[in-house]
């Protein structure tokens, strides 16, 4: 038995530092393939990050249940944390390919193919009171995300996700999610997912989108594994 350090970062804050997505960003040189799902599981976030090489930026992504190629509020909170620990990559590398990283003022994104990701059954609702009273019990396998223009014009949305397939009764931000509905609508999107959560995303036609937020880097914790 050994006590295992973990990162935790919030991911897609809102500008105050509030809300986001927490992930755990662990050094992939401590954990083996092997033992890596399991760890993800008791750390409990809808996403684990190993690090496997940090001046590379290359990446492996676990979520509760099995490894995922992609996935966006991983790959941003990840770019975030190797800017502010000494490794500012503009690429990233997962499984899925190379992810470019951008960075404006406190903002981080990554440029994804919006295929990447889960499949998601969407459900575009009358008004964003209906996203916000909908029962997260309804939801009870696979992956839905509900949305509703908050204001259209301007292109925010209120919006979320409900991932039990992942074992995530509900995702407070959920990137790769984001950048396939921006190519369904075929504009830049600001999303204000869960509780309170801020994504923006760029389309980039005809295959690809970027998404990005705030990263609030919070205490780390110790697990035993």
């Amino acid at each position: 038995m050994t006590d295992l350090h973990v990162e935790v970062v919030r991911v897609f804050t809102d500008p105050d530092g509030r809300f986001g997505n927490p992930l755990g960003i662990v050094d992939g040189r401590l954990v083996p393939p092997a033992d890596r799902q399991r760890v993800a599981a008791a750390l409990g976030y809808s996403e684990t990050v190993y690090v496997d090489d940090a001046p590379t930026g290359t990446l492996r992504i676990y979520s509760a249940t099995a490894e995922m190629p992609f996935a966006g509020h991983p790959t941003v909170g990840a770019a975030a944390w190797l800017h502010a620990t000494g490794h500012p990559v503009d690429t990233l590398h997962v499984p899925a390919g190379a992810i470019a990283v951008t960075r404006s003022d406190d903002l981080f994104s990554v440029r994804a193919n919006t295929t990447w990701g889960s499949t998601w059954d969407w459900h575009h609702l009358a008004s964003p009171e209906a996203v916000l009273t909908a029962d997260p019990t309804t939801y009870n396998a696979g992956h839905t995300f509900l949305w509703s223009w908050q204001d259209e014009p301007r292109a925010i949305i209120r919006a979320r996700a409900f991932a039990p397939a992942m074992g995530v009764p509900e995702d407070e931000a959920t990137g790769s999610a984001v950048t396939q509905l921006t190519a369904q609508l075929t504009r830049n999107l600001h999303v204000i997912q869960g509780a309170g959560s801020h994504l923006y995303t760029t389309y980039e036609p005809p295959t690809h989108a970027t998404v990005g937020g705030r990263v609030r880097i919070g205490s780390p914790r110790t697990i035993t594994i």
